[in-house]
């Protein structure tokens, strides 16, 4: 049954909050931010806004924390597009494939090259996941085809193209690049561009925009951004939101953020209880992306390395 309360804020939202008109065919109302009350036009939530300013505030912070601190489901990358296990954040362990803009881990990388040239004997390999063979980069074909890529606008090669950018001191390029990959949902870009407002490359220095983006690029499962909001908050002597971000960044395997919550616990500002949640979930987040086609992978690149 419903409450007293739910029935009264149910009937508020069927009226106009500043001229209590109420909704029907010709009167369409809409939603204010912090979804509380709607409004019939923009100059009546215009004139309701002195009234209605201290409440909105508090329930859109409130709205956004709900979002914040909600653990996703994986990290920002996802999962292999070959053999759909989760795929590491450490990224030595994965690759982005320049032909189509595909991340595929480390062991599936490997794998298909080996069947190929055991197959076919051929030593031009393919990609593992669209099958092409990769462009050249020596003619210019990995340029003409991640421009192709962001025509077509693919988030991972243009987030690519604005750290090709970045790295070379091109930064207003950079952040071009990076603005419009964020815009197509791109949780790394979002980190990137936290970073440029943080430094000042490319655009002036704005904390507020810099914490938005990494706000943004948490809520899509960037633990190192998570971390780094964990860093922020405890400056602030904010420690429980720090805990609580570094706890979620545990669970997607973040080993920085394990660290934090360690040394919390050590301090008695993190509970025993807490502490043992974050190892148990941090613990199967990284066996989660390991398989024995990786562990091989991992092994050959560690000889090739020495």
């Amino acid at each position: 049954m419903m409450s007293t309360d739910d029935e009264a804020a149910g009937n508020m939202m069927m009226f106009c909050a500043s001229c209590g008109i109420a909704e029907n065919d010709d009167v369409k109302l809409k939603k204010c931010a912090c979804n509380l009350v709607r409004y019939c036009s923009v100059t009546c939530q215009r004139d309701h806004r002195s009234q209605h300013k201290k409440a909105c505030k508090k329930r859109v912070a409130e709205l956004r924390d709900e979002l914040l601190f909600t653990q996703p489901e994986s990290s920002h990358l996802g999962d292999c597009q070959i053999c759909f296990l989760p795929l590491s954040i450490d990224l030595r362990k994965s690759t982005l494939m320049s032909c189509c803009s595909k991340t595929v881990c480390c062991g599936c990388e490997m794998a298909s090259i080996l069947h190929q040239k055991v197959n076919s004997g051929n030593p031009e390999t393919k990609c593992p996941f669209c099958r092409k063979p990769p462009p050249c980069d020596l003619n210019g074909e990995v340029e003409l085809n991640t421009m192709k890529r962001i025509e077509a606008n693919d988030p991972a090669a243009t987030r690519q193209k604005g750290m090709k950018c970045y790295n070379k001191g091109e930064y207003e390029s950079a952040f071009k690049y990076l603005t419009k990959a964020a815009e197509l949902g791109d949780y790394e870009a979002h980190y990137h561009l936290s970073r440029m407002y943080r430094d000042g490359r490319g655009v002036e220095q704005d904390s507020k925009k810099e914490k938005y983006h990494l706000e943004e690029a948490a809520i899509g499962g960037h633990p190192s951004a998570r971390y780094t909001l964990g860093l922020y908050e405890a400056r602030q002597f904010r420690f429980d939101r720090a805990t609580k971000h570094w706890i979620i960044s545990a669970n997607l395997g973040c080993d920085e953020s394990m660290d934090m919550i360690r040394e919390f616990y050590s301090k008695g500002a993190v509970s025993k209880e807490d502490f043992a949640a974050a190892l148990r979930a941090h613990q199967a987040s990284v066996d989660a992306t390991k398989s024995p086609q990786r562990e091989r992978a991992d092994e050959v690149n560690r000889m090739t390395n020495r």
